[in-house]
């Protein structure tokens, strides 16, 4: 390969999952399949807990107006973007056949996906302090819990993901590349693009690190200890039916957080283990992609509001149609 730094227009080049050329057709349906799926779901998730809040009235017997409805929507809104910073470009390499991607465009991309990484992490550990308040503190939650504290919570989450995101973008455009290097993986991982510079990268280890610690271990000890509460707490409850009622408003959340933090540290492992790049790509599909997917699935299937809410809202959707064509067929 012919080493030259990076100056003007220069490209990377993304691997993918599999270099075949017979697999292609494969991963692409497959990833078509799971974004389409992502998206379609939260965008249902969002416009169903919209629309209720809208509709809602005093003797209504939904709560989606609710904190925990709140921050599920916004953390829906996350996820819609959180996966249309890669798979797309993965699927349009795939079906015009080229590798490449602009330097802008990798260092755009990556700035992009740590955003929404550490954003999906705030938003999760907000949600479980939510559920904290909600078990532990029932009498006082919507006190507590109130408008204006939930609206905070999620504007500091963004605006510290978004600084957090920024810092990363301008550490790694401090670095020289060459061009034309190969990165195995389907979108531009931080740690992947370190490690293909040129120049020294110590600072960018350092400073990734610590952020991976502080904005990745530190949620994940509040989470912790949230559940160690909410645990203490449901067991004090006296009967079976009481705890099951508590236990069950927390189970969707304990499930997402389950899966994110546990496929995040099976692609470490995987990645310590094997030494390998393409496994790591292979098992980061885990939580880049299917918990996105799966997110939905586990609020809506266990959540008698969202279900109700759900089947209102593409009610009324679909008594709209034919409404609609009613007019024009009088006009």
């Amino acid at each position: 390969m012919e080493l030259r730094n990076v100056t003007g227009f220069s490209e990377f080049l993304l691997l993918g999952l599999s270099e075949e050329p017979e697999l292609q057709p494969l991963i692409f349906g497959l990833f078509l399949s799971m974004y389409l799926i992502t998206v379609l779901g939260n965008l249902l998730i969002i416009l169903a807990v919209s629309s209720d809040s809208h509709l809602h009235t005093p003797i209504s017997d939904s709560h989606l107006h609710t904190p925990m409805y709140f921050f599920l929507s916004n953390l829906s809104l996350v996820d819609i973007c959180f996966t249309s910073t890669t798979i797309p470009k993965m699927l349009w390499n795939i079906q015009t056949l080229t590798k490449a991607i602009t330097y802008g465009g990798c260092i755009t991309q990556m700035c992009f996906f740590v955003l929404f990484v550490v954003l999906d992490n705030s938003l999760l550990t907000v949600m479980a302090y939510d559920r904290y308040v909600a078990i532990c503190h029932p009498l006082h939650y919507m006190v507590i819990m109130n408008p204006r504290l939930c609206g905070l919570l999620v504007l500091v989450s963004w605006i510290m993901s978004a600084l957090y995101a920024l810092l990363q973008c301008l550490m790694v455009l401090r670095l020289s590349f060459y061009s034309d290097l190969e990165i195995p993986h389907f979108f531009c991982e931080l740690n992947q693009v370190i490690q293909l510079a040129r120049s020294d990268n110590f600072l960018n280890n350092m400073v990734m690190y610590f952020g991976a610690v502080l904005l990745g271990g530190g949620p994940f000890v509040c989470i912790l200890y949230s559940y160690s509460k909410i645990v203490v707490s449901i067991c004090r409850i006296p009967s079976a039916q009481g705890k099951y009622k508590a236990f069950s408003t927390c189970a969707s959340h304990l499930l997402v957080v389950s899966l994110f933090y546990g496929t995040s540290l099976g692609v470490y492992l995987s990645s310590a283990v094997t030494q390998s790049s393409h496994s790591s790509a292979t098992a980061s599909v885990m939580y880049t992609v299917l918990t996105p997917m799966l997110n939905p699935f586990f609020y809506s299937l266990r959540n008698k509001d969202i279900k109700r809410a759900l089947k209102r809202f593409l009610g009324i959707a679909f008594m709209k149609g034919p409404i609609v064509l009613g007019l024009k067929k009088c006009t």
